[in-house]
């Protein structure tokens, strides 16, 4: 059995990122729970759980600062649900080299845009006119985001941010609340398919869990106060960070 305040410190850390960047506690719960022994599928389960406990306090948040887009985090959310069943069937079925290899460029990307913009917050990334198109391409990678909770356990927190920078033009606070609320559907979604698999550590998943509901409370409201410029370059060291593990993976 893990110490639980071994469990309490991981709970800790991701309250930090989710609570600031709206990021899935993935980076930090499936690589901890793996070395502290538990199977990498119970790790991916236990994550999911994380998820959907953490993000509650933390929308709660953005929402009393009047930073969630219902209509874009529903749009998203459907997408993820959809996905997340069909990813917790595939599992590890297909090769997972070569969509790691493409999301290791995309999070590369999106870090130089993160960074570029925590010179100038203002900064626009350049869209192609595609108008109401850019919803139909939203739900779409919202479903590859699914599938990606499904597989590897990422709710997709950052990766909601991800296509919110590249389609929809909306400041980086009301980003990262849409993206948390979208990511309580994409989390649940996966944890329920987990769980009817016996694959979650209930005890590590609610422990870690309730930890990172209230660190991430905190650390909304932080992020609620911060200067946008400063969330940018969290956000960026957040890519470059996902970036560098998932490069280790694909090498």
């Amino acid at each position: 059995m893990i110490p639980i305040y071994i469990l309490i410190l991981i709970g800790i850390a991701v309250g930090i990122l989710t609570g600031i960047t709206g990021s899935s506690g993935v980076l930090i719960v499936v690589p901890a729970l793996s070395y502290l022994g538990l199977s990498y599928y119970d790790s991916i389960g236990s994550s999911l759980l994380v998820d959907v406990i953490t993000t509650i306090s933390v929308i709660f948040v953005y929402f009393k600062h009047g930073n969630v887009d219902y209509k874009i985090s529903l749009l998203l959310g459907l997408g993820a649900i959809i996905g997340a069943q069909i990813g917790s069937r595939i599992a590890f079925a297909v090769p997972e080299k070569g969509l790691e290899g493409a999301f290791v460029l995309f999070t590369s990307y999106m870090a130089y845009v993160s960074f570029r913009r925590s010179r100038n917050p203002k900064l626009n990334i350049k869209r192609v006119e595609i108008g109401k198109l850019k919803f139909i391409i939203a739900i779409f990678l919202a479903m590859i985001i699914g599938i990606v909770t499904g597989t590897l356990g990422a709710s997709g927190g950052i990766m909601f941010i991800a296509v919110m920078m590249l389609l929809f033009n909306i400041e980086i606070k009301r980003m990262i609340g849409t993206a948390t609320l979208a990511m309580l559907f994409s989390a649940t979604s996966g944890s329920l398919a987990y769980l009817s698999a016996g694959r979650i550590d209930l005890i590590a998943g609610v422990v870690i869990g309730i930890t990172a509901l209230i660190s991430g409370y905190y650390f909304a409201k932080l992020a609620n106060k911060m200067k946008a410029s400063y969330i940018y370059m969290f956000l960026g060291s957040v890519f470059v960070l996902t970036s560098i593990s998932e490069l280790f993976k694909v090498l």
